[in-house]
């Protein structure tokens, strides 16, 4: 199967936000920042700006998963656009996170880095953007993790930084639905149940391989499987039993111990916490109402056969949104069709920006 992330880093500039920075949860970070990277150049009028939101674990650097659509003459055109993506608030490529030295105690955060929402995440990228000049967004994009961002600008983005003439959400819902937080939970479960969680959580290192392996499985199809894997083992194994060595079974290790060479327990714990958080709802009323609020010219995006963040959330968010686009790729490769059919999601963005000034 292939990749959906190239090379991960965490390189490329730093917004630090002023004082003390006060979370959604009543809970304060001493210090907060997040890594950044941009591409092109900011026009004379402030005005052509694109935001990128990457998704769970992806980081600030778009060329390691979007990198087909990045580049002169694509949909994120470095010769027409300036294009801002930045990393998570949380997450351990650069910004605040869990991997970060309090300032109050002279010690890593761990488990004790607080409970941050997409909100507070967003309300950074609004500052960031501000403080790079900008005066206003041609559109503001991201799939997943980085589509519920993209939601989550309309309102708390806006309030606290430039404002959007558009929004392309992709394979995402207007709201983290149970089956969502039940999956992350599953997840977070695994992490508990590895033996180092509870007096040494940076080395619960197994039970965030299971994590992934689970994740690893939502992310895809039946169909995918069953083409790539069906019920083949390895030359010298035999097809059941204990000792049976499943092409998937080796496909889900591989996956889960590259992901130790990237990410930490404790980070993807407080990540997927941040990721539960997503409901555009809270606070502001019923769905409906506040889906009609959304003004900005709008393009939802699904992914056919995504299991993860079904079709019918998109066809919802598209309805509740006045005036929107509905697109589904066609595609048999699940969630991560989003980052896979770079092709297709990139005609469609291209041709969306291009629709309007």
């Amino acid at each position: 199967m292939a990749d959906e992330y190239g090379a991960m880093s965490s390189n490329g500039l730093t917004y630090e936000h002023e004082g003390p920075l006060t979370l959604e949860s009543g809970e304060i970070l001493p210090h907060a920042q997040l890594r950044y990277n941009t591409y092109g150049t900011l026009n004379s009028t402030s005005s052509n700006v694109l935001l990128i939101n990457h998704a769970l674990t992806g980081n600030s650097d778009l060329a390691s998963w979007w990198g087909d659509m990045l580049g002169s003459g694509k949909s994120f055109d470095t010769d027409k656009y300036f294009i801002v993506s930045a990393n998570i608030l949380g997450s351990c490529y650069g910004s605040t996170s869990p991997t970060s030295v309090n300032p109050e105690t002279g010690e890593v955060y761990g488990r004790e880095f607080p409970s941050v929402s997409i909100r507070d995440t967003v309300k950074l990228q609004g500052e960031l953007l501000e403080s790079l000049g900008v005066k206003s967004l041609k559109s503001v994009i991201g799939g997943s993790f980085g589509g519920m961002q993209t939601l989550e600008y309309l309102f708390t983005g806006q309030e606290n930084g430039p404002p959007t003439r558009s929004s392309i959400p992709i394979a995402c819902g207007s709201h983290h639905t149970g089956w969502q937080i039940g999956i992350s939970e599953l997840q977070r479960q695994a992490i508990y149940a590895d033996p180092n969680w509870k007096h040494n959580p940076m080395e619960a290192k197994k039970g965030l391989e299971v994590a992934r392996m689970i994740g690893m499985i939502s992310y895809r199809t039946p169909h995918a499987y069953e083409e790539k894997f069906g019920r083949a083992v390895t030359s010298e194994s035999k097809p059941y039993g204990s000792d049976a060595e499943w092409n998937v079974k080796s496909y889900l290790e591989y996956q889960g111990s590259k992901f130790l060479t990237r990410f930490d327990p404790i980070t993807y714990v407080k990540l997927t916490e941040q990721m539960d958080s997503h409901d555009l709802a809270r606070g502001r009323g019923e769905m409906e109402e506040v889906l009609g609020r959304v003004e900005v010219k709008t393009m939802v995006v699904g992914i056919e056969s995504d299991v993860l963040y079904p079709v019918e959330e998109q066809r919802r968010l598209s309805e509740g949104i006045s005036g929107s686009e509905l697109v589904i790729v066609k595609s048999d490769a699940g969630h991560d069709g989003f980052l896979l059919e770079q092709e297709e999601v990139s005609k469609n963005v291209t041709r969306f920006l291009n629709s309007f000034e």
